[in-house]
């Protein structure tokens, strides 16, 4: 799987990455033939290596099982530290970056859902005389405030009450909830100001002031569709927010339901680990799966396939001006869901991972001497807090060894993601297709 390169190569792809070169020896590199085309050389200086051997000292003495630990660390095609980081470990959470390389090498960034809203019978004075129907086409992030736009764009066609049931099709998931007569009830209530929970009312505030609230009351009940209705009238046609940003909110809570989701219209877990691993270029023996959150013991991942997903995220994501730190936590700048009690360096684009014995980390720190630091630890056993404040020194000591960098890498700046004209709940991705 090696990709032997000439030192002059190397030294040129160092340079554009902000690296210090070492010196390259091509014979010495043939000894990496099982690793990632990346991984060309070892580093000449010890430093990674040794910070990471006092890590595992410190974990060894504190009772820890030596061969439930793994660590790899690489900048670009440097290898800087290994330690069992070629066996796949349970690895929780960091599941999710295969999950987000396999989705983004199918679909790209700016993929959007579509939910597709039909009506059975005419609408006449406000009135939909018949039945309206919700054809779902897999959005993992429809929630509260789309729904309540969804609403809006409704009334804004002028109406106002259906006289028969909201009827579901597809894999339509509201809330993260996969039964969809469950999320058909929500979105019925939803629609419906009148019936709004305290709950709606919350979510409903984090809307632009004088957002409209929608009024579209339903008759009747919510309903499975058995069979497509040729006669349907199309109303609209609904955009999810572009992948991006829905992979950002995934990660950035860890949320297991719409990572289970994405796997699902991928095609499966067994499909994610493929594309994931190929896209990666790592041994597939290195990602074993049984779903796409991390949710169980049998989820188990190598650090070394943890770094070269995320760097292969990097290269999908490079075309679209987009980086890792717009689908990922940025220590510093996202200050909620994962990060909120961790002690990373300043502008690491993380991602956690955590079950009852489990604790992961993965992601890439901007050095001084060593441009972008790939790495990825995975510990097990108990006492997860530990694990996390022995990772983030972990961290801490590497910074302090290779340099803070003077300046953000633009390769890990994140974009204007966040100041997107269309954010959650905006009526603008419902496009109005009747015209009546």
């Amino acid at each position: 799987m090696l990709q032997l390169f000439g030192s002059g190569l190397l030294s040129l792809w160092l340079d554009m990455a902000g690296v210090k070169s070492p010196k390259f020896d091509p014979i010495e590199a043939l000894s990496l033939q099982s690793s990632p085309s990346l991984v060309l050389a070892p580093d000449r200086t010890p430093v990674g290596a040794t910070v990471v051997q006092q890590y595992i000292e410190q974990l060894k003495a504190a009772g820890r099982v030596e061969a439930n630990q793994g660590v790899w660390i690489q900048s670009g095609p440097i290898l800087l530290a290994n330690h069992q980081g070629t066996v796949p470990l349970p690895a929780a959470s960091l599941t999710k970056i295969a999950t987000s390389l396999a989705a983004l090498k199918t679909w790209g960034p700016e993929y959007q859902f579509q939910t597709l809203v039909s009506a059975t019978g005419p609408i006449k004075n406000g009135v939909l005389q018949g039945d309206l129907v919700i054809q779902a086409g897999g959005d993992p992030f429809f929630v509260w405030e789309e729904a309540i736009a969804l609403g809006n764009s409704l009334q804004a066609m002028g109406i106002s009450r259906v006289t028969g049931n909201l009827i579901v099709s597809g894999n339509f998931v509201m809330n993260y909830k996969f039964n969809p007569i469950a999320s058909g009830e929500l979105l019925k209530q939803a629609l419906n100001a009148a019936n709004w929970s305290q709950l709606i009312e919350n979510q409903y505030l984090t809307l632009p002031q004088g957002t409209p609230r929608p009024q579209v009351a339903i008759a009747g009940s919510v309903q499975l569709a058995t069979i497509n209705n040729p006669k349907q009238i199309l109303l609209l046609r609904h955009r999810s927010l572009p992948l991006a940003q829905i992979l950002k909110e995934m990660n950035v809570y860890s949320n297991n339901e719409m990572a289970e989701m994405l796997a699902y219209n991928l095609g499966g877990v067994q499909v994610v680990r493929s594309k994931a691993a190929t896209t990666a270029g790592v041994p597939i023996a290195e990602i074993e799966l049984v779903n796409g959150s991390g949710l169980g013991m049998g989820n188990r991942i190598s650090p070394r396939a943890a770094c070269a997903m995320l760097m292969a995220i990097q290269r999908q994501l490079s075309p679209y001006q987009l980086t890792v730190a717009d689908l990922f936590p940025v220590s510093g700048r996202d200050r909620r869901g994962t990060l909120l009690t961790r002690q990373i360096p300043l502008h690491t684009v993380i991602k956690t991972g955590t079950l009852n014995e489990v604790s992961a980390l993965a992601g890439v720190m901007p050095t001084r001497d060593r441009g972008l630091v790939w790495f990825a630890a995975i510990n097990g056993g108990s006492d997860i807090e530990r694990f996390r404040q022995g990772q983030d020194r972990l961290l801490q000591n590497l910074l302090q060894q290779l340099q803070v960098a003077p300046n953000l890498p633009a390769a890990i700046t994140p974009s204007s993601l966040q100041d997107t004209p269309a954010p959650l709940g905006a009526a603008s991705r419902n496009e109005i297709m009747y015209k009546g």
